[in-house]
């Protein structure tokens, strides 16, 4: 019976021991496939196959038709490419290559809405000023066109950037 015991503590030894094996973490350039620890595959490209026992490098592929990846990563597919959709005032400001996604800029005429590091997610056109109302600020790629009331015996057509006097008619 004692041998029983022991046996059984054995096996728990082991079993916890195989345990945290599998728990220790992988190094910062690393990704754990089941008990193994592979190499990232470089920014650019793809895991193709796993690491194995015998080798901790992956079969890595380069990123290929409107994909990147713009990190080291263990990922077995790329990202897709951002498009810049010009109906929503977006134009390519830099293209996509395997290590980094389409940067997005605004197109003229119109500011942008939803900024990121480098471009832009949305955009919105510039607001127009109306009859009666003059330009007091021009629009940017990152600001709206700011508007004003004309005063007194002034006018604009929504076009101009200052109120113009009225033409006096003297009889």
């Amino acid at each position: 019976m004692a041998q029983f015991g022991t046996l059984i503590w054995t096996i728990t030894i082991i079993l916890v021991l195989e345990s945290i094996g599998s728990c220790i973490a992988c190094g910062r350039a690393e990704y754990r496939i089941g008990d193994d620890c592979c190499l990232m595959c470089w920014p650019g490209y793809c895991v193709h196959s796993h690491c194995t026992k015998f080798t901790s490098i992956p079969v890595c592929m380069l990123c290929i038709d409107s994909t990147f990846l713009d990190e080291p990563s263990g990922k077995t597919t790329c990202n897709n490419c951002t498009t810049c959709d010009p109906g929503l005032g977006l134009m390519v400001k830099q293209p996509c290559t395997p290590s980094s996604d389409t940067v997005c800029g605004t197109l003229e005429g119109f500011y942008c809405l939803d900024p990121t590091k480098d471009g832009c997610r949305a955009a919105q056109r510039h607001s127009s000023c109306k009859p009666g109302q003059y330009i007091s600020h021009t629009g940017t790629t990152s600001t709206d066109t700011m508007c004003s009331d004309c005063t007194g015996d002034t006018y604009s057509d929504g076009s101009f950037t200052s109120c113009q006097p009225h033409t006096e008619f003297k009889l």
